[in-house]
């Protein structure tokens, strides 16, 4: 191990890049005397000072305006990218609607009208009766950059609260809106990260999760620590809202809210990272001077809030059953767990109860199933849909004798349906209009040999009659992390790819969610190579199949997404022709000690731990990249406000690229203005983004 680590380790060099000839021309990044030692290993960190926020370091915001000057010049450059762009916009160009949903007797449901920056939020009375606007957040700026987050309901429908998100920032600010009249109340929530609002049942107040103010200049990169909980009431100043619950003992301790359909308790989810761990306490809202009361007391398993019947509380839990089960716990006998529905072959990814059922929604092999249970367990039905696909929706009241839902597939534009929880019957309600056809396109799932063996799913779309000669340009987009699954969904941007001849992967990497806390596991921590291993294993395939070959195939993801590109590219640079790293953890060393990135522990291990620093190193796409390797074409995607994955992983990774890079491939880094990880980005920047992205696979895999 030693000698592997050290062969990593980097020779300091001072100046820029220079190039010759054909090579691309980039601005040079300077380089400083910078060298952490960890557990007896000295390494090299040489680009350190682009982890400053771009908003406070001059030199920093010199780099990006030099940076984007080279990549967009690079880009505008390219013949196609007008007309990628005009086909974008044209499919683009549809309404948009999700799932409705009711509240106080009313039905709401969001509305693009095809290129609107942000979807707009509407009521109607009835499903036939004419809409109005609720909520127009396109009216909240002239670029589209403030967005609508959350919304959370009063029991009885009077009030709306919503989340307000500036350039794509994880901080959201929450106002109060009287649906009846459209009038917005003076009240402003400030500082709030990670939380929901939840209602009590007198529709007086909610309940939320806040951290303190940070210092100036720290919003976007300071560590989030001690979070707390708090109850608002409506028409007061947030700085007389009660404090309800707060561990200084734990700072890395969250909680997510919920006050229970009978308005009787506040359930606190407690959460310390991104494992579906959880602590559960609750509190009796009928006592004035109630304390919170522990029920769960350790973060050993999944414990997630389904519903009650009074003081019987119902959960979703992997405890014995890492695809998940049903269970009841009596908080006055809180040590005896009741089994209501067992664990099934397929994996349980969503609960609910609605109209006296329960809703569970299931992955059968990373396509959708749901199945309606009484609240005894039984089996009533399963809900039917028209093919390969996702579903989502699912959600209501006890009370309630309908939901909705949403179904799409890759080649499959959503359509919205109304389910009766009586008859069993889907009545579709919206089928959206997208200009294309999808019975040209083809969906199918293969599955294929990892490299220790494991059998992994993947999802091919393409044109029919595709002729397997090798030659097609593919694209290859994974993540594989988080127990977050990738299913069968719409997008855009990818029919536009299908449409220009290309071939559309996803394969189901160890890491997500698709078959349980099993999978899940085996591509964490110092398993983590296996989820490259998979990715890789999946590229074989292709090229191996007559898909496509290595100069015809992109590799995309974004996030953790990002991070599976920087690794595979780092590992197997000749494998690819094009690689599509966006807004990636690149610097596997120091991701924790950044906003949000305390979080990812639970999945990536941390450098701070002597055990777990040797498989980072090994790894880390920022410390792997090697002098005089010829890489892929490569553009690396960020954005200046995103405080998730703080911009300065891409940085760093983008300025070590170019100057390890010896091939005549470009390797560029596109970085987005008020725009943040990707919630709530405006139509206008994802259309722009995504033209440049399609332009530069275009030009780089040879593509006609």
């Amino acid at each position: 191990m030693k000698s592997m680590v050290w062969g990593i380790v980097w020779t300091m060099m001072a100046g820029g890049i220079a190039v010759a000839g054909d090579k691309m021309t980039y601005p040079g990044s300077k380089k400083i005397d910078h060298v952490d030692e960890l557990h007896g290993v000295k390494v090299p960190d040489p680009y350190r000072w682009l982890e400053d926020d771009v908003r406070e370091s001059k030199d920093v915001a010199a780099w990006v305006e030099a940076e984007n000057k080279v990549t967009f010049a690079y880009l505008e450059a390219i013949p196609q990218r007008e007309a990628i762009k005009r086909r974008l916009t044209e499919l683009w160009n549809y309404e948009k609607y999700s799932a409705p949903f009711k509240s106080g007797g009313r039905y709401f449901y969001s509305k693009n009208d095809g290129l609107q920056n942000q979807a707009v939020l509407y009521k109607q009375d009835s499903l036939d009766s004419e809409p109005s606007v609720l909520i127009d957040p396109n009216q909240w700026s002239t670029d589209g950059t403030v967005a609508l987050g959350a919304t959370s309901f009063s029991d009885d429908g009077h009030y709306c609260a919503y989340s307000v998100a500036d350039s794509g920032s994880d901080w959201n600010t929450w106002r109060i809106l009287d649906v009846e009249t459209g009038r917005l109340l003076e009240d402003e929530i400030k500082w709030v990260k990670f939380s929901n609002a939840a209602w009590t049942g007198d529709n007086r107040g909610f309940f939320y999760g806040r951290y303190d103010e940070p210092a100036p200049g720290a919003a976007f990169q300071k560590t989030n620590l001690n979070q707390r909980v708090c109850y608002h009431r409506v028409g007061t100043p947030q700085s007389q809202d009660v404090q309800v619950y707060k561990r200084p003992d734990e700072p890395t301790w969250g909680f997510a809210l919920r006050v229970t359909e009978d308005g009787r308790y506040l359930i606190i989810t407690v959460w310390k990272g991104t494992n579906d761990k959880y602590r559960v306490l609750y509190k009796d809202l009928n006592e004035p001077y109630a304390m919170p009361m522990d029920l769960i007391e350790h973060f050993n398993d999944e414990y997630t809030f389904v519903g009650n019947d009074g003081p019987v509380f119902f959960f979703t839990t992997d405890l014995e059953a890492p695809r998940k089960r049903i269970v009841a716990i009596d908080t006055r006998q809180p040590s005896v767990i009741r089994e209501v529905i067992p664990q099934s072959t397929e994996t349980l990814i969503a609960s609910d109860i609605v109209g006296n059922q329960f809703v569970l929604t299931y992955l059968k092999d990373a396509k959708t199933q749901v199945k309606l249970h009484a609240m005894d367990g039984r089996l009533i039905r399963e809900v039917q849909f028209p093919g390969i696909g996702t579903a989502s929706g699912f959600s209501g009241k006890r009370s309630d004798t309908e939901m909705f839902y949403s179904f799409s597939s890759y080649a499959t534009p959503p359509s919205i349906f109304r389910y009766d929880l009586l008859t069993g019957e889907s009545k579709l309600l919206r089928r959206a209009s997208v200009k294309f056809n999808p019975d040209d396109y083809e969906v199918k799932q293969v599955f294929y040999t990892s490299k220790d063996g494991t059998k992994v799913p993947m999802f091919i779309t393409h044109r029919k009659g595709l002729k397997l000669d090798g030659s097609n340009p593919t694209l290859l987009y994974g993540y594989g992390g988080f127990s977050i699954p990738l299913t069968p969904v719409f997008s855009v941007s990818r029919v536009a790819w299908l449409e220009m001849g290309g071939v559309f992967a996803v394969p189901n990497l160890r890491g997500g969610g698709e078959y349980g806390e099993e999978w899940h596991k085996a591509g964490t921590k110092l398993q983590k190579q296996n989820v490259f291993d998979d990715f890789i294993a999946a590229a074989e395939w292709l090229i191996k199949n007559g898909y496509t070959q290595p100069k015809k195939l992109a590799i995309e993801g974004r996030s953790n997404g990002g991070l599976l590109v920087g690794a595979c590219m780092t590992q197997r640079p000749e494998l690819f022709g094009v690689c599509l790293p966006g807004v990636g953890v690149m610097d596997m060393l120091r991701f924790q000690k950044f906003t949000a990135g305390r979080f990812w522990v639970d999945d990536y291990g941390s450098a701070d731990n002597a055990a777990e620093f040797p498989a980072l190193l090994v790894y880390s796409p920022y410390h792997t990249l090697k002098p005089g390797t010829k890489y892929p074409a490569t553009l690396v995607t960020t954005a200046d406000t995103d405080d998730r994955v703080v911009p300065g992983h891409s940085f760093k990774f983008a300025a070590r690229l170019q100057e390890c890079q010896t091939g005549d491939a470009p390797v560029l880094i596109r970085i987005e203005t008020k725009a943040g990880h990707g919630a709530g980005k405006p139509t206008a920047k994802l259309i722009e983004e995504a033209a440049d992205a399609w332009a530069f696979v275009v030009k780089n895999l040879g593509m006609n």
